[in-house]
């Protein structure tokens, strides 16, 4: 290559590959990898041109270090050519308009933003086909990134294509974007010879050898470095003691371009720190995720330089090369850069986060103004999945605060963000007083940071709860019968958290007095909380319908608030009101927003499908849950998700993995005396024990939760084990106990609270009826109930019990129907001892046992998928018919085809049919 805009030279292997590019009928996507300088710029300039000739629609973007931490702004620039082509508002997906800046609202999931915009590509590619082009993809912002991401892996029966080019050592986004890469390293020596004399032939021959040293194979730097030799002579000092032969090319090349600049005329110079400043670095650049960027004029001399270069067509500036600009910001004065971002904030008057940004970096002395637009900035920056970016602008919002109370106030918001971002030791460094010292009295906003840490990282639950009773009963005080501040409801909530997670009687009843004497300052959402996540049996009854009226006011929110209403929401079966704005939350808060809350959304979503008979996906989501907690260091999420994991293979039949998770969640949970984790040890205990026909310890593990005849206050799982411990005592000979227990939960109302109460309910009493009529009747109205559905495994339990009650008074025939739908139910979710013990049942009934279509080892997702990929579906098609990512669809056909002996889509017809299964399919929320 001569030039960037010039003829390759050295680089005809990777010419030869990537013209294949446009060529080729189907779509696809490639990563190219290389160090700064190596000439990714002039790969991806020589195959826009290839694709410009053969009439494609080149749509190009460019990722800048200013706008890394802006979500979306790399998107908006590879969107906007292709959005100028289409006629009317309505000629392009609506879910774009947030991210466009168009209209204000929620941002959309990356499976669904990613889903409009293939349809968008295929519609444009429909009259000319695509190619898009993104250059130092390392600083696409993360939302873009992994869009763009989801976007390439599915260009495959599309004909568009996309190529992505990507720094080395240099970590970003498309490094797990599982796409094609094309690695381009340094230019041989003889490419590297011939590059440079074929651009420098006037060179001497030590000033030649000097250049081909330090670029060491670099094109741009064989391109730049000899104009400083040929300036300064011999090697140009490129080898003195100020410019060691270690240091990394990159620097070299920036103080080439330092000397470059400093012959300029001073305004020239302040044009392009404003340019640089701004981000700009290309054509592609000008539109950003929230308006415009800098445009700079009046730089000829620049261009003359080899600085700038200028777009044809628009006459636009752009730096030649990321380098340019990181050397126009580190040649500025700390006045000039001030001067500059000043300048850019009165540009950025409608986009409040960029010109916040400036007015944090222009301003030095305290200013309040200043510091509010910063506090509405990470606001913004919050609700867009952005608290790694709120936390930076709260602090710097502190800095620049002009009295004590705004500057706690902000640090302790910044710390609570922080604290849900597990940013931990950032978290404690924001509310750490300079002069405190040990003993000292903490502030609020101290307390609530430490509790966090204390409760996440080491689950110490009664420490931090008499921390936190504490300077609640003294933030009371100080407010003496005047409202609140945010503060005290942060540690309501905080302390109704840690009460939950401690599933102590005597600590709840010290929660419940302080918040009886706080009553007319508690939040209405927070009385959710403690109504749900308390002593639900007495306080439940009305929350499942609060909850879902305040669905609305947190679901595009911030995303603790969400987390909590959720929580409760689980508390009473009504997980699946709030599921879909959790996984989109989940999507939004991953890789810069609060990760912390979505190692519990991603909990809640695991039981959710637990409890919906989902429980393939359910190991899914509780294996990738451990994956993170073990990475980010948080073992109260860890053995929450270990504690899933052990009732999933509790209720699957796999009962050694159970009890020792179990074990794992009860030896750290015991000592710090996490009460929640301790009595979901024991439900995992009696699952297995189920699982295993041991029904005295199944009675044993259900009895140590509440006694039968009562249900212990604050038992948080007396709920879930009421059918255990009925059940149990039944078939240990405890008749008077099983029935003590059903009168119990009827006399609470406990049917009340939920709908799968309700069911179960019913089922206990049926079952404990000593009047035939009478249990009939009940069975009846329990399979019957409406619930049924959405709790498959408490229906096919049911429909067991039910079918032994036919057998005992001899209804042979109506026996065997509802033991063979149980036998069904419990095969399609898993649940294989169940389904043992039921076909004993109902082999007792004298029937044949039909084949069960779920009779292999794929579990009920697998058939499903299995079943709609052979009736001709594509991946696409199946994710969005069961609500499922195309990755987790390919990924199931991944594992479903050696399970059936076959290595093709098109052989699975006949699998199925071998195995006696049509192609009909099973559908999500199908009642078997």
């Amino acid at each position: 290559m001569s030039d960037l805009d010039g003829p390759i030279i050295g680089r005809e292997d990777e010419c030869r590959q990537l013209s294949l590019l446009p060529s080729t009928a189907q779509g696809q996507a490639l990563v190219i990898r290389g160090d700064a300088g190596v000439g990714k710029s002039a790969l991806l300039a020589h195959l826009a041109r290839q694709a410009e000739e053969q009439g494609h629609v080149v749509a190009h973007a460019v990722g800048v270090e200013a706008e890394w931490a802006l979500p979306f702004a790399g998107l908006h620039q590879l969107l906007y050519p292709l959005l100028g082509g289409l006629k009317g508002k309505d000629q392009y997906p609506t879910v774009l308009d947030v991210v466009l800046g168009r209209v204000a609202g929620p941002v959309p999931s990356p499976m669904s933003l990613g889903t409009a915009i293939l349809d968008l590509l295929t519609r444009v590619s429909s009259r000319k086909p695509v190619f898009l082009v993104i250059d130092d993809g390392q600083w696409f912002d993360a939302p873009s990134s992994e869009v763009c991401g989801f976007i390439g892996r599915r260009l495959a029966s599309s004909t568009v294509k996309m190529v992505v080019a990507v720094r080395c050592n240099a970590s970003s986004q498309f490094d797990n974007a599982a796409l094609p890469e094309l690695k381009v390293g340094p230019l041989p020596d003889e490419a590297a010879q011939k590059l440079l004399d074929a651009q420098h032939p006037q060179l001497d021959p030590q000033a030649r050898r000097t250049v081909l040293d330090l670029a060491e194979g670099n094109p741009l730097a064989l391109l730049e470095l000899p104009r400083c030799v040929e300036r300064r002579g011999g090697d140009g000092g490129l080898s003195s003691p100020a410019q060691p032969p270690w240091v990394p090319l990159s620097r070299r090349l920036e103080q080439m371009y330092r000397r470059r600049l400093e012959g300029l005329e001073p305004t020239v110079r302040l044009e392009l720190l404003r340019g640089a400043l701004d981000g700009v670095e290309s054509l592609s650049s000008a539109g950003s995720a929230h308006g415009t960027r800098y445009r700079m004029r009046d730089a000829d001399e620049a261009v003359a330089h080899g600085l700038l270069s200028v777009e044809p067509a628009s006459g636009h500036l752009y730096f030649r090369h990321p380098l340019v600009r990181s050397a126009v910001v580190h040649l500025a004065t700390p006045n000039e850069r001030r001067a500059a971002h000043s300048a850019l904030a009165g540009f950025h008057l409608d986009d409040i986060e960029r010109r916040a940004g400036h007015l944090a970096a222009a301003t030095v002395d305290p200013d309040e103004r200043v510091a509010a637009e910063l506090e509405a900035a990470a606001d913004s920056a919050t609700l867009r999945g952005g608290a790694a970016t709120a936390v930076a602008w709260l602090t710097r919002a502190a800095e620049l605060s002009e009295d004590t109370t705004h500057r706690s106030r902000r640090l302790g918001d910044a710390a609570f963000i922080a604290g849900h971002s597990a940013l931990f030791d950032q978290a404690l460094q924001l509310v750490a007083s300079p002069g405190e010292h040990p003993g000292a009295r903490q502030s609020s906003a101290a307390v609530i940071t430490s509790s966090y840490v204390q409760l996440y990282q080491h689950g110490n639950v009664k420490a931090v709860h008499q921390r936190l009773v504490t300077a609640a009963e003294c933030l009371r005080r100080r407010h003496d019968g005047k409202p609140p501040d945010e503060l005290l409801t942060r540690l309501l909530n905080l302390l109704l958290i840690v009460s939950h997670c401690a599933g102590d009687p005597v600590l709840w009843e010290h929660t419940e007095r302080l918040l009886d004497s706080l009553s007319e300052f508690v939040h209405p959402l927070t009385a959710i909380y403690r109504d749900a996540w308390g002593d639900v049996l007495r306080r439940g009854v009305g929350v499942r319908e609060r909850v879902r009226r305040a669905i609305p006011l947190v679901a595009d929110g911030e995303p603790w608030d969400i987390t909590r209403l959720a929580l409760s929401a689980c508390q009473v079966d009504a997980l699946q009101l709030i599921r879909p704005h959790l996984e989109r939350m989940i999507d939004r808060e991953m890789d810069s927003g609060a990760v912390a809350d979505v190692m519990m959304m991603m909990h809640l979503v695991m039981l959710d499908q637990i409890t919906s008979g989902a429980w393939g996906d359910a190991e899914e989501t509780g294996r990738r849950g451990v994956a993170m907690t073990e990475e980010q260091g948080l073992p109260l999420f860890l053995h929450q998700f270990r504690a899933g994991l052990g009732l999933l293979a509790a209720l699957r039949g796999e009962t050694k993995q159970a009890r020792k998770l179990q074990t794992e969640v009860e030896s750290w949970a015991r000592p710090r005396d996490v009460g929640l984790l301790i009595q979901q040890a024991k439900v995992i205990g009696a699952a297995a024990s189920f699982s295993d026909g041991d029904f005295e310890s199944a009675y044993q593990y259900a009895s140590r939760i509440t006694r039968p005849g009562a249900f212990e206050p604050y038992a948080c799982q007396a709920a879930r084990t009421l059918l255990d411990l009925v059940e149990a005592a039944l078939l240990t000979g405890r008749p008077g106990e099983a029935r003590r227990h059903a009168l119990a939960a009827r006399d609470a109302q406990v049917a009340e609270v939920s709908p799968r109460l309700a069911l179960v309910t019913l089922g206990c009493l049926a079952m404990t009826s000593e009047e035939t009529e009478e249990a009939r009747e009940l069975f009846s109205q329990a399979l019957e109930h409406p619930a049924g559905l959405d709790f498959p495994f408490e229906l096919a339990r049911l429909q067991l019990a039910h079918g032994m009650w036919l057998r005992g008074t001899r209804e042979v025939k109506e026996a065997r129907d509802v033991l063979n739908r149980a036998v069904q139910t419990f095969q399609r979710i898993g649940a294989r001892a169940w389904a043992d013990r039921a076909d004993g049942e109902l082999r007792a009934t004298g029937s044949q046992i039909r084949p069960s279509r779920y009779s292999t080892e794929l579990t009920p997702q697998e058939w499903q998928i299995a079943e709609l990929a052979a009736s001709g579906l594509s991946n696409k098609e199946i994710a969005k018919q069961l609500l499922l990512s195309q990755r987790t669809v390919g990924s199931h056909l991944y594992h479903i085809f050696p399970k059936l002996g076959i290595n093709s889509r098109a052989a699975l017809r006949d699998a199925l049919s071998r195995i006696g299964l049509g192609s009909g399919g099973l559908r999500r929320g199908a009642h078997l």
